[in-house]
């Protein structure tokens, strides 16, 4: 796969097969993780792949809970319903998330582990695999209790949480918006 074909046909997955990602697989994502540009070359990131489905059920419960308690008390918020549903599982049933952290705390550890993220993303794009970033998951894994249930120290931040796993079906494009851009010359 040619790499804009790879940038221009990522979609963001959401029905995932019960089919598993072998941890060799999960091993060359993260190895194309890690050769994204880092500040400094400082590379910060650590990687922490949860396949446990009892963990990832608890960390699915616990953020939806925190959400509504933290962001979603007006009665009209769109995702209210969607975070009350018990049977609603923020990683789409998928088999493995991979949370991409800062290892140490940096100026640019953040943006570091962004773009370790799109890599990994891509890669396991152009090998047939379904990802997503989950943003439902990342106000919950800072606080110290998702932080433990990762087992990361109290000085990291959990930056991506990234679902990988089997497509169910291929999503279909996104309309793009027109880019703005703003040309600043002499």
């Amino acid at each position: 796969m040619e790499l804009l074909q790879a940038i221009n046909g990522r979609r963001s997955v959401r029905e995932y097969s019960d089919e598993p990602v072998d941890d060799a697989f999960l091993r060359e994502l993260i190895h194309s993780a890690i050769q994204a540009p880092s500040a400094i070359n400082q590379q910060p990131w650590c990687f922490i792949v949860v396949k446990r489905p009892d963990l990832l059920a608890e960390i699915s419960d616990k953020a939806k809970a925190y959400m509504l308690k933290a962001s979603l008390t007006a009665p009209a918020h769109p995702f209210r319903d969607m975070m009350s549903d018990p049977k609603f599982d923020i990683f789409y049933h998928a088999p493995v998330l991979v949370v991409i952290a800062t290892a140490e705390p940096t100026d640019w550890a953040v943006e570091d582990c962004a773009l370790a993220a799109q890599n990994l993303m891509l890669a396991a794009h152009e090998a047939g695999l379904g990802t997503c970033w989950i943003g439902f998951a990342q106000h919950w894994l800072v606080t110290p209790e998702g932080k433990a249930a990762l087992g990361l120290p109290a000085s990291s931040l959990p930056v991506a949480p990234i679902i990988v796993g089997h497509p169910r079906r291929k999503p279909a494009p996104v309309p793009r918006k027109v880019p703005n851009i703003r040309w600043i010359e002499r």
